[in-house]
């Protein structure tokens, strides 16, 4: 059906922006990946990752997954390098500004190309949650060797980058607007047949001021300013951290502590950091879209669109065990819940693409009907295997962010996650005025991160 429909300078300009995308399984390709993850098989992981992604031109997710396996892995300088060049990547498209002929030419490659075929013809550009999470997850790996210095130029490249988003969003969701309003299209995903609606009207996810922003990143950079003595910093992280998730009364003692007094010589102000899970998995469900031809006429059409799996194979956490006490922790932050936000705010755009793929497919259907009207039909009858949802996005991203801040003496104290029975108890020496503790979690294992570990005696 839609082959006839791609001319020879709309397949070169496809594929000028997506080279195999369209034909990539990567929701599979990193179930595998995950599947070694999970079992602790590092190397097997990265192996895996490595011969999907054969091409010497790495794109943006290679670099997302790599450096989160090597984090996991606690082989933080080369998690670092590889998030270092997902950043690069990141930073160099926002400050792209493509013109004449190169920027009619990707323009007119994504437009048509996503509504024509489907959105796995354009280049991953990254979800805005994924960027934010990227410089945090790098400030985390720099805080967990106590390099506040460090941590500090990935925290203002946060914010830097959650402002631009900002900018962004408001321009197309302004755009968008315009554009729905001048093509008549009434359709939302609430009015779709068989897509898992409640899913997107969660409270969790309604309660979200935007699908970007993140309470924790706001809280880890108030830590890092009180660590470095910045305390008029600090004061700002934590409120828009409350401001952000004003329900977590954890937040604001925070913002309470600051003015209490130091602590002592032979103390240390520790965060604890658990970091459980993957990011949910995108998938796609085949939804009918009932097109209107004419006042007699509509043709169903069956139109591809995303789903967010959110991973269920980890244990939930609610506490971590410290030299023998329990610890309660908050969890302060939801990949999962923050994915599911950012595919709500983006349905509008991504149907909006849909209708005119459905519109094609119904018209051809109805021209079909008219050359052979014994075998006329009202639904879509050819099956179109292009038709499927994009179902890249960062997949060992880790989902929940607990977290819990206690005062301990400074020596050798033992951690323990007794909700991961292959974990055993590890030793963890603090030294410093204020240290950051992390722990990563997934299915039945957890590793705490950093140069922390104490000598066996």
């Amino acid at each position: 059906m839609r082959r006839y429909l791609l001319s020879s300078v709309l397949l070169i300009a496809v594929l000028h922006l997506s080279g195999c995308a369209a034909y990539r399984n990567y929701d599979q390709e990193m179930q595998q990946t995950n599947d070694q993850l999970m079992r602790g098989n590092f190397q097997g992981a990265l192996d895996l990752l490595n011969w999907n992604n054969p091409w010497e031109d790495k794109d943006l997710l290679y670099y997302f997954e790599k450096g989160a396996i090597f984090s996991f892995a606690n082989v933080l300088p080369q998690s670092q390098t590889a998030w270092r060049s997902a950043d690069q990547r990141v930073f160099q498209r926002e400050e792209a500004v493509p013109s004449g002929a190169s920027k009619l030419l990707n323009r007119f490659a994504y437009e048509m190309g996503t509504m024509l075929v489907n959105d796995k013809l354009s280049r991953y550009e990254g979800y805005d949650y994924e960027k934010v999470m990227l410089t945090t997850q790098m400030a985390l790996n720099q805080l967990a060797e106590s390099d506040f210095d460090g941590a500090r130029a990935d925290i203002k490249k946060t914010h830097e980058r959650e402002a631009l988003i900002a900018r962004q969003r408001e321009r197309q969701y302004e755009e968008l607007e315009a554009q729905a309003g001048a093509q008549g299209i009434k359709v939302q995903y609430k009015d779709l047949q068989g897509y898992p609606v409640t899913t997107l009207d969660a409270p969790a996810v309604i309660e979200l001021k935007n699908g970007y922003q993140s309470a924790f990143s706001h809280y880890l950079a108030g830590f890092a300013y009180e660590a470095l003595g910045e305390r008029g910093l600090a004061a700002p992280g934590y409120r828009q951290a409350i401001e952000l998730r004003p329900d977590l009364a954890f937040l604001r003692q925070a913002l309470r502590d600051l003015d209490k007094s130091p602590v002592k010589a032979d103390e240390s102000d520790v965060l604890i950091v658990v970091q459980s899970g993957l990011a949910p998995a995108r998938s796609s469900v085949s939804v009918p879209i009932p097109v209107r031809l004419n006042e007699n006429l509509v043709i169903v059409a069956p139109i591809a669109l995303p789903i967010m799996l959110p991973d269920t194979d980890t244990p939930a956490f609610d506490h971590i065990v410290v030299d023998g006490r329990k610890r309660p922790l908050t969890v302060v932050n939801s990949v999962t819940d923050m994915a599911f936000r950012t595919l709500r705010d983006d349905m509008p755009a991504i149907i909006s693409r849909a209708m005119f793929r459905a519109n094609m497919a119904a018209i051809s259907q109805a021209q079909e009907n008219e050359r052979n009207p014994a075998k006329a039909s009202l639904v879509v009858t050819q099956h179109d295997p292009f038709e499927e949802a994009d179902t890249r996005t960062w997949r060992t991203l880790p989902d929940k962010t607990l977290v819990a801040r206690v005062r301990l003496k400074k020596g050798n104290h033992l951690f323990s996650a007794p909700n991961v029975p292959g974990a055993a108890p590890v030793t963890w020496r603090i030294d410093r005025d204020h240290q950051l503790v992390y722990m990563r979690a997934l299915s039945d294992i957890a590793n705490l991160i950093g140069n922390g570990y104490a000598p066996a005696k």
